[in-house]
C-alpha cells in the first residue's frame, strides 16, 4: 500500500488563496498563526498522520474492538501508544483555548489538521474529535465550576468524551428519549436510561471518559423540548479532582460494524447497579435545554464529519493514482504503445481527475467554511461577522451532507480504478470504502441534513441568507467573465447559479402549500447546492491560480493544472445542477402521490 502523504501544496494554496488565511491571523488572539508557524504545524501534523496513525489503521481494522467478561472494551494493539503520543503533542487542544490548557489557534488551521487524522485514520480521529466538540459544547453552556473541573483534562486529552443521544427506541427522534435523571440534595442528579450508538463510550485509552448525556427531569414537559444535559463520568473525583470510585456507568455491548473496525461502538447503561442509586451526573446549561447545548457539540461532528469526507477522499485518490501508475495492462488507447500503466487510460485518468477535482472542491468548501467560523467569532466589524455566521448556518447542512456523498462516491471510484484488485481485502482500498460508508449516516443522515437545509435554514427565513449567497456566486461569475482566460468557465458555471435559483423559487414558492412535495426534493437541493458551491469555490481556485501565473508567482505547472481542474470539474459535474433543480421541482408530485401499498 503506498504511504499516504499530506497535500501540503493543495492545502497551502487554499489557505492562502481562498479561505483569507491573512486575514484570520490578524484577528485579535490569533496573532501567532503566522504563515511560518502554519506551515510548520501542517508540517509536522504531515509527519504524524503518515508515521503514526497510518501504519496502524489497517491493523485496527482487521482486529476490531472486544468487550471482555469484566465489561471492558480492548482496543486494537498500537492505539493506546499512538494516543499517549497525541496527548503529549498537544494535538487535541489545537484549537481550544489557552486558559484551558489549549493552543488557542484558528479553525482555519485546525481543519487541514484534521483531514489528515481522518485520512489516515478515522477510526482512532474520532476520539478526539469527541473532545473537541464536547469542549465546545462546556465552554459555552457549562457552570464555571464544571469548566474548572473537566475542561483541562478534557482539552489536553488525559480524558476522553462522547456525546449520548441514541436510544433504542428513539434513533433520529430525540423527541422519544427516556433516559431520566432525578435531583438528588447535594445538587447532582442520578441518571438511569440506556443509550446506543456511542462511540468510544468505554476504553482504556484515557484514566476518565467524560460522558454528555440527554436525559429526561421528572417536570420535564413532552417531546425534545423536555431534555435537558448532564455531564457524567466513568469515575468520580476524589479531593485531589483524580478519577475516584466507579459511577453507576458501563458498556453493555459493542456493535459489529461495516467499517470504523478500530472505533468502539458502544450500548451504554446508566444507573443498573441498583444499589449504586443512578449514575452521577451534573446539570450542564439550564433545565430542559440540553438539545440546543447538544447541537453546538453536534455542529462541530458535523462539520468535522465533513471533512471526514474530504480526508478519506483523498487517501483514496492517493491510493488509486499510486496503483494506476504502477499497474501495467493493456495497450495506450492513443499511441497503441503496450506496456504502459493504467493512468494512460483516457477512462481511468477520467476517474482520477473527477476523484481529484471533487476532493479539492470540497476542501475549498470546507477550508472556507473554517474561516467563516473564525471570522463570524473574532471579527470587529459585526456585520462581517453576522454574514460569515449566516453563511455558516446556511452551510453546514452541505458542509456534512454534500461533502460525506461526494467523499463516499470518490472512496468507490477508487476500487473501480484498482479493478477486481480494489474488491480484495489486501489492497486495503476496500476499508477506505467501508469505513466512509457511515459518514453520510451518523451525526444526522443525508436526508436529515437536507430536511434542516430546507426547513430551519431556507423556508424558515424566506431565503434571504440563500439569496445573499446567490448574489456572491454571481458576482464570482462577472469576475470570471472578466478574465480573458477564464471567460468560458462562467457560462457553466452561471448555468449552475440559474438551477439553483429556479429550484430556490420553485421551493419558496411552495413551501406552505405543498410542504411534502418540498421534503420530497430536499435531497436533490442539497446536492444542487453543493455541486454549485463546489463549482463556486473551483471558480476562485481558478482566478487566484491565474493571478499567481500573470504575477509570475509560483510553480506555472502546477497553477496551470488547478485551472485545468477548476474547467473539468465544471464541465464534468456542472451539468448535474440542472438534473437536481429539475428533480426538486418536478419529482416530488409523484413521489407524494404513490401509494405505498404499491411497492
Amino acid at each position: 500500500m503506498h504511504d499516504y502523504a499530506a497535500p501540503l501544496r493543495d492545502m497551502h494554496f487554499i489557505l492562502r488563496e481562498l479561505a483569507g488565511q491573512d486575514a484570520v491571523s490578524a484577528l485579535q488572539g490569533f496573532e501567532d498563526a503566522t504563515p511560518d508557524v502554519v506551515e510548520a504545524i501542517l508540517d509536522e501534523a504531515g509527519k504524524f498522520a503518515a508515521g503514526v496513525l497510518g501504519p496502524i489503521n489497517a491493523r485496527g481494522d482487521v482486529q476490531g474492538c472486544r468487550l471482555d467478561a469484566d465489561g471492558r472494551v480492548v482496543t486494537p494493539d498500537g492505539w493506546k501508544e499512538a494516543w499517549d503520543r497525541f496527548v503529549e503533542a498537544g494535538w487535541t487542544g489545537l484549537s481550544l483555548p489557552l486558559e484551558f490548557g489549549g493552543q488557542g489557534l484558528p479553525k482555519l488551521v485546525s481543519t487541514p489538521v484534521w483531514e489528515m487524522w481522518f485520512a489516515t485514520n478515522m477510526a482512532f480521529a474520532m476520539l478526539p474529535q469527541l473532545n473537541v466538540g464536547q469542549a465546545e459544547a462546556l465552554l459555552i453552556a457549562a457552570s464555571d465550576e464544571l469548566k474548572q473541573t473537566w475542561l483541562p483534562k478534557v482539552v489536553s486529552g488525559e480524558w476522553g468524551s462522547t456525546m449520548n443521544l441514541t436510544e433504542p427506541q428513539a434513533g433520529s427522534d430525540l423527541a422519544a428519549t427516556r433516559t431520566r435523571a432525578e435531583p438528588a440534595p447535594d445538587g447532582s442528579f442520578r441518571l438511569f436510561g440506556q443509550k446506543i450508538f456511542i462511540s468510544y463510550g468505554e476504553h482504556e485509552l484515557t484514566s476518565n471518559i467524560v460522558h454528555l448525556v440527554l436525559a429526561r427531569l421528572p417536570d420535564a414537559p413532552a417531546g425534545v423540548k423536555g431534555l435537558s444535559l448532564f455531564l457524567v463520568p466513568k469515575f468520580l473525583l476524589d479531593a485531589d479532582g483524580n478519577p475516584g470510585a466507579k459511577n453507576d456507568v458501563r458498556c453493555i455491548a459493542i456493535e459489529h460494524k461495516l467499517g470504523i473496525h478500530g472505533s468502539p461502538t458502544c450500548t451504554m447503561s446508566y444507573g443498573d447497579a441498583g444499589d449504586a442509586g443512578g449514575a452521577v451526573g451534573w446539570l450542564v446549561g439550564g433545565p430542559n435545554r440540553g438539545l440546543e447545548t447538544m447541537f453546538i457539540m453536534m455542529n462541530e461532528a458535523r462539520f468535522g464529519v465533513g471533512v471526514q469526507g474530504a480526508g478519506l477522499g483523498e487517501r483514496a485518490y492517493q491510493l488509486a493514482l499510486g496503483y494506476a501508475r504502477e499497474r501495467v495492462q493493456g495497450r495506450d488507447a492513443i499511441t497503441g504503445e503496450a506496456g504502459q500503466p493504467i493512468l494512460h487510460h483516457p477512462d481511468v485518468k477520467r476517474m482520477l481527475l473527477s476523484m481529484r477535482a471533487r476532493v479539492m472542491a470540497m476542501r475549498a468548501l470546507l477550508y472556507t467554511a473554517a474561516g467563516w467560523f473564525d471570522f463570524a467569532e473574532h471579527h470587529p466589524d459585526a456585520a462581517l461577522a453576522a454574514k460569515c455566521r449566516r453563511y455558516v448556518d446556511l452551510l453546514m447542512p452541505v458542509a456534512k451532507g454534500w461533502c460525506t456523498e461526494v467523499g463516499q462516491q470518490v472512496c468507490s471510484d477508487a476500487i473501480q480504478v484498482f479493478g477486481g484488485m480494489g474488491f480484495v481485502e489486501e489492497t486495503g482500498i476496500a476499508q477506505f470504502a467501508r469505513d466512509a460508508r457511515i459518514i453520510t449516516i451518523y451525526e444526522g443522515t443525508t436526508g436529515i441534513q437536507a430536511n434542516d437545509l430546507i426547513g430551519r435554514k431556507i423556508l424558515r427565513e424566506s431565503g434571504e441568507t440563500l439569496r445573499e449567497l446567490i448574489a456572491d456566486l454571481h458576482a464570482t461569475a462577472a469576475t470570471l467573465r472578466e478574465e480573458a482566460e477564464l471567460g468560458s468557465l462562467a457560462d457553466g458555471f452561471a448555468d449552475s447559479i440559474i438551477a439553483v435559483e429556479r429550484a430556490a423559487e420553485w421551493v419558496l414558492a411552495n413551501g406552505k402549500e405543498r410542504f411534502a412535495e418540498v421534503l420530497a426534493g430536499a435531497v436533490p437541493f442539497l446536492h444542487l447546492l453543493g455541486i454549485t458551491c463546489g463549482a463556486w469555490q473551483m471558480a476562485r481556485v481558478a482566478l487566484a491560480a491565474r493571478r499567481r501565473l500573470a504575477a509570475g508567482q509560483g510553480d506555472p505547472v502546477y497553477l496551470a493544472s488547478l485551472v485545468e481542474l477548476a474547467r473539468f470539474y465544471i464541465a464534468s459535474f456542472g451539468p448535474q445542477a440542472a438534473a437536481c433543480s429539475q428533480a426538486v421541482r418536478e419529482a416530488g408530485g409523484p413521489l407524494i402521490r404513490f401509494d405505498a401499498a404499491a411497492f
